[in-house]
């Protein structure tokens, strides 16, 4: 042995013991409650995941500012699934397994949750979209949760409000086969519009993800002449669908989904889509003082852009899953899970949250229309329950039962609504 390693190995010892108590010892508590954010905050999707995203970050860090939850601050993990299939499986995972996160909110989009809730739900992590709205990403597991009404509710809406808002007797309905949120909204749609009222579905034709010339389809829809065109997709899809309907001389009225909320949908469609209408969560018009302070603070910090729906439930998603950590006074994942399928009367943003039995929020649906370029406040419909005496809870859906069996992208998933008798509340201006 040298002269240099018999003086410095006894100096070394006792560095090295500390390391090995420090590595092989129990770890030190950490300071922060670690969640994680998946969205789609580039690609053709990035409007939305970016709404929603920084919605989330100012609500995380007015919860911070506020001393945090459990007496810690939280920190926020964010991962951008690029709008690309198969993403979001993969940043799932590493939320979970490299980064430690407790919870996680997301993603925007249908399709892309039901790929993250798999990955989720098999490590028991609870998961929270703001607002993919397909019944079958809930029903991936127990540990799946949203914010955000469903198809069945918005689906049903839309149907209503063509047949006996908009006296639409005939409809065409135009959907993406690519898409979960696409062909689920349009199934219950078809399914409903039919019902008590005469209404006749006259065309259905389907275009897939990455369409730009949809004429071939809407030359068809055109020869139906339909009174009404439902199409339930993505806004980027949408502004061209409506550019190219009007330069083939369909007049009729386009309505859709919160799938078209984005500023970007006007600025692609130009005045295409004047006078067509669409659902979404919220509007940034209610003079509600709540909703006016959300809208105020986040034009403060994002340079004047006025928070649009998905934004807003990227908000109440944060608030949501905070007020689950404290009500749970832990993050140990059962808890969590039990703690959020126990919230009832969330009061949101977005309107009051109330968690049903499949984990879907029960919660209230907005009407906008597009008038002089500029989106505007139409209604808000409100599930509102009446079942007879001695019966069962009632799911809320709008107007009437649903029909018996609706199915979805997912071939095995049925929804039955039991209920008699289901009623709604409209508030208009």
């Amino acid at each position: 042995m040298t002269t240099f390693l018999r003086r410095t190995l006894p100096l070394l010892a006792p560095l090295a013991a500390s390391f090995l108590l420090t590595a092989c010892g129990p770890k030190p508590a950490t300071d922060t409650i670690k969640i994680g954010n998946y969205a789609a905050i580039t690609g053709k999707d990035g409007t939305f995941g970016d709404s929603s995203t920084k919605a989330t970050r100012l609500a995380i860090d007015e919860i911070n500012a506020a001393g945090g939850v459990l007496g810690k601050q939280i920190e926020l993990l964010v991962e951008d699934t690029q709008s690309k299939p198969g993403e979001a499986s993969t940043v799932v995972k590493k939320l979970i397994t490299r980064d430690k996160v407790v919870a996680l909110i997301g993603e925007v989009t249908s399709s892309r949750s039901l790929e993250g809730a798999g990955v989720a739900q098999a490590f028991k992590i609870p998961m929270l979209s703001p607002s993919a709205t397909n019944p079958a990403v809930t029903a991936t597991g127990d540990y799946i949760f949203r914010a955000c009404f469903i198809d069945p509710f918005q689906g049903s809406v839309l149907a209503t409000f063509a047949r006996d808002k908009l006296q639409a007797r005939r409809a065409a309905v135009l959907t993406s086969i690519s898409s979960a949120y696409s062909t689920g909204l349009g199934e219950v749609f078809t399914a409903r519009f039919p019902l008590g009222g005469g209404g006749e579905i006259v065309a259905s034709p389907k275009f897939a993800e990455g369409d730009k010339d949809f004429k071939a389809q809407l030359t068809a829809i055109k020869a139906a002449s339909p009174d009404v065109i439902f199409v339930p997709a993505y806004y980027t899809e949408v502004a061209l669908i409506a550019k190219q309907a009007r330069e083939l001389g369909i007049t009729a009225p386009l309505i859709g989904g919160d799938g078209w909320e984005a500023p970007e949908l006007l600025e692609i469609a130009g005045s295409a889509l004047e006078g067509c209408y669409y659902s979404t969560h919220y509007s940034a018009e209610s003079p509600d003082p709540k909703v006016q302070s959300f809208v105020k603070k986040y034009r403060d910090r994002f340079d004047g852009r006025t928070p649009d729906g998905m934004a807003a439930l990227g908000y109440d998603a944060a608030y949501l899953l905070v007020d689950a950590i404290r009500r749970a006074g832990s993050t140990e994942p059962a808890a969590l899970r039990a703690a959020l399928a126990a919230t009832k009367a969330f009061d949101g943003i977005t309107g009051r949250i109330d968690m049903d039995a499949d984990r879907n929020a029960s919660k209230p649906a907005a009407i906008l229309t597009i008038k002089d370029g500029k989106f505007a406040y139409v209604e808000t419909v409100s599930p509102l329950i009446a079942p007879k005496s001695g019966q069962p809870p009632c799911r809320p859906f709008r107007y009437s039962p649903f029909p018996p069996f609706v199915s979805f992208v997912v071939k095995k998933i049925r929804l039955r609504h039991p209920c008699p008798s289901v009623q709604s509340v409209v508030k208009r201006t």
